[in-house]
Order: C-alpha cells, then structure tokens, then sequence
C-alpha cells in the first residue's frame, strides 16, 4: 500500500465548530494511520491548546504547531525536530512603545509556556484569562527567544504597529494579521508557513510530493494546501483557498466533511 502524509488543520477542519473532533472523525483517522498514512496535525494553535486533540486521536507522529513555527513529536525526543524563533527584544520593544503602537495585549510562546502583559477575556482559548505570578511578562520571566508573539491592537494602529515592526524587525519577523472579527496580529519567523513543516514531515517518512493530501480553510492553510499532491479545501473554507486547492469537500465541518471526503479518497467504509 502507498503510505500518504495526512496533514489536517484543525479549526474550521477537522474540528467543528464546537471545537470538538467527531466520534466518525477520530474513527476514520486511526483506520488510516494504523492503515501505515501518517496523520500529521499542522495548526497554527500552540501545543498548550492543541495537544487534547493530538491525545485524543491517540498519535505517535510528528505535528506542527504555531503555523510551522514548532515542528515535533509530542512527548518524546526527534532527531528532526525543529523551532524557529523571533527576537527577545521584539517583545519589550513592543511594551515600550505600547501606548503610542495601540498594544492591548502581548501573549508570547515558546514550546510549553506562555507569557502575557495582563490576562484578558477576549479570546481566552488562545491568550490566557489569568496568569501565574511566573507568566507575568518581563525581562525576568522570559529570559530566552520565543517561537511567537501574539498582539491584541487597537485596529485604528495597525498601520503604525506594523511599520514599527517591519521597520525594526522585518528581515527576521513576518507580520500576519488574523482573519475574522479579532484584531490580532501574530509575529513568527520570517518565511514560517504549514508548508515547510510537511515538507519535513514528509521528507523524515520518506513520502513524495504526490502522497501528500492537505486539509484547510483559512488563509494560514493556502501554502500547505498549494504544495500538497492534493491540497483539499473545506466547504466551509474562505474563497481564496478554495481557489489554490485541487478539490472542494462537498461538506462542512460541522457535517463530517473531513471524514467523509477520507473515507471517500481512500475507499473506506462508515461504521
């Protein structure tokens, strides 16, 4: 049998929109892996919020987290494994020009910890409500380069957060605003995207270009679904990745999609 590198986002993907994996899900995910595939999650979540998933679909392969920022396998040590950083320095160049950049909130990860300015509710899943007197920002408590730092910004200066950052950081850090309704601004590596994550991936397993099938909605998706043999967008998914995909699930996340379109791809059986 042809071994393929399944490579699932989770929001908008392979979590619906309860944030949850469905029971046909997980049951279609552990045939392929012990079918031989390796199902690989690729998500822009850090582990710290991503990790009861990969528990819960019982993986023992590599993942990515941050967007491609971390690339591991959970648990154990990986001759592959891989982190790119962004600069200490960014960070409290941020806090202190905080006022003048429209700053709210600073979050900033490295591979199992998390820092911020001051909690805040405004999406809690993603940067922490409350924090430990040790997760309190500074120079003390973060005394390393992380693999990210996320912004909660005042929208009316984004253009000067953005200029400040290019301005003093661009030949190392990428700016990339989130979609939706959240004004969020997340700074990686320069030149991170999903995509370099599965090509290690898939290069540690021995898989081509062509066994490489890759799941997506949002703009972070458009990379890895794009170098992938089959790059596959959600029914749900923005119309922009639909536009770089070589196929189209025919449902939703909140209708099994991902399953069914597996189940489909690989001549499997609903049980």
């Amino acid at each position: 049998m042809t071994k393929y590198l399944i490579a699932l986002d989770l929001d908008g993907t392979t979590l619906n929109d309860q944030s949850r994996i469905s029971l046909r899900t997980q049951r279609t995910l552990n045939k392929l892996a012990k079918m031989g595939n390796v199902v690989s999650i690729i998500t822009g979540r850090p582990f710290r919020i991503s990790h009861q998933y990969y528990d819960q679909l019982q993986l023992h392969s590599p993942m990515a987290n941050l967007n491609g920022a971390l690339t591991h396998i959970p648990y154990r040590q990986w001759k592959d494994e891989e982190s790119e950083t962004v600069p200490r320095d960014l960070v409290f160049d941020l806090l202190a020009h905080q006022k003048e950049l429209g700053v709210e909130t600073i979050s900033v990860e490295d591979k199992s910890h998390v820092w911020a300015n001051r909690p805040t509710s405004i999406l809690p899943e993603f940067i922490p409500d409350h924090l430990q007197s040790d997760q309190l920002l500074s120079s003390g408590t973060l005394n390393h380069d992380p693999l990210c730092v996320t912004v909660h910004y005042q929208a009316a200066l984004l253009p000067r957060l953005k200029k400040f950052v290019m301005d003093n950081y661009g030949d190392v850090v990428e700016p990339r605003v989130w979609g939706g309704s959240y004004d969020i601004i997340e700074l990686i590596h320069r030149g991170i995207h999903k995509e370099k994550s599965v090509k290690k991936i898939a290069a540690a397993y021995g898989i081509n270009r062509q066994q490489i099938i890759a799941f997506g909605d949002e703009s972070n998706d458009r990379e890895m679904l794009a170098y992938a043999g089959t790059g596959v967008a959600m029914k749900n998914a923005i119309s922009k990745i639909k536009s770089v995909a070589d196929d189209v699930t025919p449902w939703d996340n909140n209708a099994d999609g991902l399953a069914r379109y597996l189940q489909g791809f690989f001549g499997l059986r609903d049980e």
